[in-house]
């Protein structure tokens, strides 16, 4: 393949969970298009889609507070709330289909039913959690939550954490049983695995340097093989560019208009992970506390079950930090080489707004182990620091732009899609609640870059995603169908349903 060039119809840069999830719906919409991806690791999943490098929670706003801010007048917003939920409606639903279709099998190998929760402590706390549950009740997507500031049922539910606490604190939590731990590494792999069985051609260790536009419109990558050192050309007539915090600069390098006036703030996290059997065996949940004040919301404070290679471990965190690499494995200088001219005012703008955050990710930096073993002991009064080690998380690059709510320089905690207007090329930025409500926000971009086709594949659509174009808030009844079918071919169905369902 040397200096050879090469045409296809689309070209996915990065092995992520977005990529893989574009790849693969359309290969179901378009099954002759030619699809060819190019990933600079050796395998998928090993940038933010990993395991170990996000928290593995199936966000659906059943446990985190953030989604549901506090208004003026002491009521509270539950829009967000809803939207991410119907949004990871829809990834069930696609994973459904895929298991359903045996394109993918062993659901368990990616998402495992786990209850979610809400943790706080003072009175005002509890007071907003007991509105919030009372707001979200009325809501048939979070069906089944329940709420108790009585201590007798905390220690029920959440025993490692309520054992041992002498403080007189008031304290309150809700529960949520259809909440889900999701290894959004082991489904990227999953599907992958499936698209290289649709003759999809994957390039492992294969860098994308360049990519500008053609004289007749297509868009021309240089792309050097890392083993052999060769450089290739490209070209495809749409381009999705995927790859985590490194789609930034190469969405720049693409000179669209919509790529002006974007930066990037890279935050780094870590987590403590629990080595001890017997404290990992007391806890079953995703607890999620509320974050400091002036921390990001992607530092909310949560302990979480989670199943990795088919075990349950323990994991508490994040705890934020700051590099100037935007991907794990990426480099120290890819702050600065993000700064353009045109976007230059915007950077400086969100540092003068965001001396908080920096102030408390220098804080965060500058924390001890034991330091953070203490910040545990929030959550786990009798947590043993020789109970835990530290593993570094992903790297996640918040989106700075220019908006006529913030002003300049706004920073913006969330996913977000870029395209061109003619939508032949397209970039994800952003983080939580990212890979979650990646057939959700996939299905966008099909919407935004491929509008010729939709009327013709809108049948398919409404095939692997039968609440497509639907409000499920708005409609109770189909969402009950739509919950009890996603649970039983995912095997998250409760105990009343799992004599109808195989597990194996």
């Amino acid at each position: 393949m040397s200096n050879r060039y090469a045409t296809t119809d689309v070209i996915l840069i990065g092995a992520g969970i977005m990529s893989a999830t574009l790849g693969t719906l359309l290969k179901e919409l378009a099954p002759d298009w030619n699809i060819t991806v190019f990933e600079k690791l050796d395998k998928a999943g090993e940038e933010s889609s990993n395991e170990w490098n996000n928290a593995g929670t199936g966000h659906s706003a059943l446990c985190e507070l953030n989604y549901t801010p506090e208004k003026p007048d002491g009521s509270i917003n539950i829009s967000k709330a809803i939207k991410i939920n119907e949004q990871f409606q829809v990834s069930k639903q696609f994973w459904s289909y895929l298991v359903n279709s045996n394109l993918i099998r062993n659901p368990q190998d990616f998402i495992m039913p786990l209850p979610h929760m809400s943790l706080v402590q003072g009175e005002e706390n509890v007071a907003f959690l007991k509105k919030r549950f009372e707001a979200l009740s009325n809501i048939p997507l979070f069906q089944g939550m329940e709420f108790s500031d009585d201590l007798e049922k905390l220690k029920k539910w959440i025993p490692l954490i309520m054992e041992g606490r002498t403080s007189n604190e008031a304290i309150a939590a809700t529960k949520i049983d259809s909440g889900t731990d999701v290894n959004f590494g082991a489904l990227t792999r999953m599907l992958f695995d499936h698209l290289k069985n649709q003759n999809v051609d994957i390039n492992y260790k294969h860098q994308v340097d360049d990519i500008k536009r053609t004289s007749d419109g297509f868009w021309e990558l240089k792309v050097k093989n890392l083993d052999s050192g060769s450089v290739q050309r490209h070209t495809a007539k749409f381009v999705f560019i995927g790859g985590g915090g490194g789609s930034l600069p190469l969405l720049q390098k693409t000179g669209i208009p919509e790529s002006k006036h974007i930066g990037g703030f890279p935050v780094s996290g870590l987590f403590l992970v629990c080595n001890n059997p017997e404290v990992i065996a007391q806890h079953h949940a995703k607890v999620y506390g509320k974050a400091a004040v002036g921390a990001p919301p992607m530092s909310v404070p949560h302990l979480d079950s989670r199943y990795i290679d088919n075990k349950k471990t323990l994991l508490f965190g994040p705890f934020a930090g700051f590099s100037p690499k935007f991907l794990k494995n990426g480099s120290n200088f890819d702050l600065i080489g993000s700064i353009k001219p045109n976007n230059v005012l915007t950077m400086l703008a969100a540092g003068a707004k965001n001396i908080p955050l920096t102030k408390y990710l220098i804080q965060q930096l500058m924390l001890s182990k034991e330091q953070r073993i203490e910040e545990l002991r929030e959550f786990i009064p009798n947590a043993k620091g020789e109970d835990w080690d530290i593993v570094i998380a992903g790297q996640r690059v918040q989106v700075i732009k220019d908006t006529e709510a913030g002003g300049k320089g706004t920073l913006q905690f969330g996913t977000e899609v870029v395209s061109s207007s003619d939508g032949s090329v397209a970039a994800l930025l952003g983080a939580s609640p990212g890979a979650s409500t990646a057939v959700h926000v996939m299905l966008e971009v099909i919407k935004k870059c491929f509008p010729q086709h939709l009327k013709a594949w809108e049948p398919k659509i409404k095939e692997m995603i039968p609440s497509y174009g639907v409000s499920l808030a708005e409609n109770p009844e189909l969402f009950q169908e739509i919950h009890t079918l996603t649970a039983q071919a995912l095997g998250l169905a409760d105990n009343n349903d799992k004599k109808h369902v195989n597990l194996a």
